[in-house]
């Protein structure tokens, strides 16, 4: 049987807008409308962050778990822009969507689709950042994350590469370095390299210990968001209590900020203290060449963790 259609409350750009007064998942303490209206008022800065880059979006819906999502429904508008990528993970071609215009955001919008987490990389090939997540471990508060971004802004300023700092929509930040003429593997390698020396800088603050058994009361300083990778982007919500968004700062105002100010509800109004993320990426930067050198030398964290589990193998006698 099929199902029953859904009444349409609005239509915007084309897109036909259905439930919007229901809540937008359970707990979530917000209806589905004011996700529409915040990702349409977001539009003109949020699309231009997403366009040109194979998008996962994570979706929320009542008496179900939020799910990511990578591959796009069949029953998707054929509209909407898609690559197709192979999956190592699930071993599959997986139909990535492109989000390029308010139709598409408006449409996801009424899938309820509540965080958008895009590539880093434009497709095919294109690297415009060198990415550093600080993540901290659930039993320190976030004055240790602005210690540890400190800690990477001097590092950064050492090799004279710019930088902007946006709140995760979680418990940490990102910050990002506009880059140029810079490949995939050369990316990597020089993220990996920055973590390396936040971490030596401060191995009292900052840790780039994958294993969180490792990391102790420190900030893991997280390089493998490069390439491929995707991450959440600047002005989207996030699926967690109060619906944070992913704020963009200006430097000097971490210290004076707290991660929730930031959400569904405040964001818009708080437009004119965000720090200039997108602006930041029309003047971007060679990487150094002795940092990518220096990165080439330095496995993956997971490369890490792998070996550290081998030689606690090897010393338990197992």
């Amino acid at each position: 049987m099929a199902g029953r259609r859904q009444q349409v409350d609005d239509v915007r750009d084309g897109v036909e807008l259905t439930s919007l007064d229901s809540e937008l998942y359970d707990g979530a303490g917000a209806t589905k409308r004011e996700l529409v209206d915040y990702l349409d008022a977001i539009a003109d800065l949020l699309v231009p962050q997403l366009a040109g880059r194979p998008l996962t979006v994570m979706r929320a819906r009542g008496g179900q778990q939020p799910f990511m999502q990578k591959n796009l429904p069949k029953h998707a508008p054929q509209w909407i822009p898609t690559v197709e990528i192979w999956s190592n993970a699930s071993q599959r071609m997986v139909r990535y969507p492109f989000c390029a215009d308010r139709r598409t955001l408006l449409w996801f919008a009424n899938q309820r689709a509540v965080e958008f987490h895009p590539t880093l990389l434009i497709w095919p090939d294109r690297v415009d950042c060198l990415l550093i997540d600080l993540d901290p471990p659930e039993q320190l508060g976030f004055d240790a994350v602005i210690t540890a971004a400190m800690v990477v802004r001097q590092v950064l300023d050492r090799w004279q590469l710019p930088s902007v700092i946006k709140t995760s929509g979680s418990k940490g930040v990102h910050i990002a370095v506009p880059v140029t003429g810079v490949d995939i593997d050369d990316a990597a390698a020089a993220t990996r390299a920055l973590a390396e020396q936040v971490a030596r800088a401060d191995p009292s603050v900052a840790t780039t210990q994958f294993l969180r058994s490792e990391r102790g009361e420190r900030v893991f300083v997280d390089s493998s968001r490069a390439g491929g990778a995707s991450v959440a982007s600047v002005w989207s919500p996030r699926v967690r209590p109060g619906l944070p968004v992913s704020f963009p700062v200006a430097w000097e105002r971490l210290s004076s900020i707290a991660p929730g100010q930031f959400t569904l509800r405040t964001a818009l109004n708080l437009l004119p203290q965000a720090g200039p993320w997108a602006e930041a990426f029309s003047a971007p930067v060679a990487v150094p060449e002795e940092l990518i050198t220096r990165g080439r030398e330095i496995p993956s964290g997971r490369v890490q963790a792998m070996n550290t589990g081998k030689r606690r193998k090897r010393g338990s006698g197992s």
